[in-house]
């Protein structure tokens, strides 16, 4: 197991992009639905776009939204032959109220990650801290990468409930976590909703469940399995999703490989506007399909018009540039 932790870092002119990010994430949540807000979603899907990168460029990236960290901390486990490659970031206001939770997507070079997207299995299940309550059946390869880095994460997460500094745990931060919000993109988004979904279903965690404010995912793929539970929902309601249409991994694993199903609220691109989709997208029928459509999508003009699905539709830089609100500059500055 890697843990790693950095202090945040500063930045200047013409940074921050939000200079009340800090303030945005940690207003109290009002009763009813959820509401997708537009900062909260550009600042979590940059998060999740650099996840990919090391600490140092994660901590850099949040400090130019506009987040500025008390400590930056990554968790990460490797077992290649067990198909595992779990890495997360956690990144604490130096107030203490708001932490972001965010997971690392299926690595393009890394073979482990996909064998383990591949990994779809049957016994995979979350349980209701409820006496009686059906178990939530899941995608074996994302849960398991999840629980490789479960406890490191959650003995975090607990300290920032006791106003510890993730720097440095014997100091104290001026408040007690407050705001607790989960993000990924691809694969990761995927494991911030098996998250969520456990913390929110155990009992042993409810404290943290409680401060769970909202899930924010970008190019999702499906990760739990019909029939939904209705102990489940409370954790929906927190999940916003985000979907470019010619995505593919949206619509995976294909219908083949079990009942997948996605939860939570969908908002599809839809002429450069985020829109609340009527119904959640549909599992592909089956893999080939979607690479029949990949390829059709590499060919001429005219054949890639017609297509599907786009490959390059799923890229993290796709999904930053697409919600940026229009007049921000963006995290490079332009």
């Amino acid at each position: 197991m890697g843990i790693k932790r950095i202090a945040g870092k500063t930045c200047g002119a013409p940074f921050p992009v939000y200079r009340d990010l800090v303030e945005v994430l940690a207003a109290p949540a009002v009763g009813g639905p959820l509401e997708r807000n537009a900062t909260t979603a550009h600042a979590l899907g940059t998060c999740a776009g650099y996840a990919y990168a090391d600490l140092d460029t994660v901590a850099t990236v949040m400090s130019r939204l506009g987040f500025e960290a008390e400590g930056c901390v990554r968790v990460s486990q490797t077992v290649d032959a067990m198909f595992i490659y779990s890495t997360a970031f956690l990144l604490q206001s130096r107030c203490g109220r708001v932490v972001i939770l965010c997971y690392r997507g299926t690595e393009t070079g890394n073979l482990v990650n996909w064998l383990g997207n591949a990994e779809v299995g049957s016994d995979s299940s979350l349980m209701s801290g409820d006496e009686g309550a059906p178990p939530l059946r899941v995608h074996a390869g994302f849960h398991l990468n999840v629980r490789a880095t479960w406890w490191v994460l959650i003995e975090e997460l607990r300290r920032a409930l006791r106003a510890r500094s993730l720097l440095d745990p014997d100091r104290r931060v001026q408040h007690p976590l407050e705001a607790l919000y989960l993000a990924g993109h691809s694969l990761g988004g995927a494991m911030a909703v098996l998250f969520a979904l456990a913390v929110d279903g155990q009992g042993d965690h409810r404290q943290l469940g409680d401060v769970l404010r909202a899930v924010y995912t970008y190019g999702q793929p499906m990760a739990v399995c019909a029939p939904v539970p209705q102990w489940s929902e409370n954790a929906a309601r927190k999940l916003v999703r985000h979907v470019i249409p010619t995505d593919p991994i949206p619509a995976l694993p294909p219908a083949g490989w079990g009942p997948f199903v996605h939860i939570g609220q969908e908002f599809q691109l839809v002429d450069d506007a985020w829109c609340r989709a009527e119904s959640p997208v549909a599992q592909a029928p089956s893999a080939r399909l979607i690479a029949r459509s990949i390829i059709d999508g590499l060919g001429r003009e005219k054949r890639r018009r017609s297509s599907r699905y786009l490959l390059g539709a799923h890229g993290p830089q796709r999904y930053i540039a697409a919600l940026r609100p229009r007049g921000r500059i963006s995290e490079l500055g332009d």
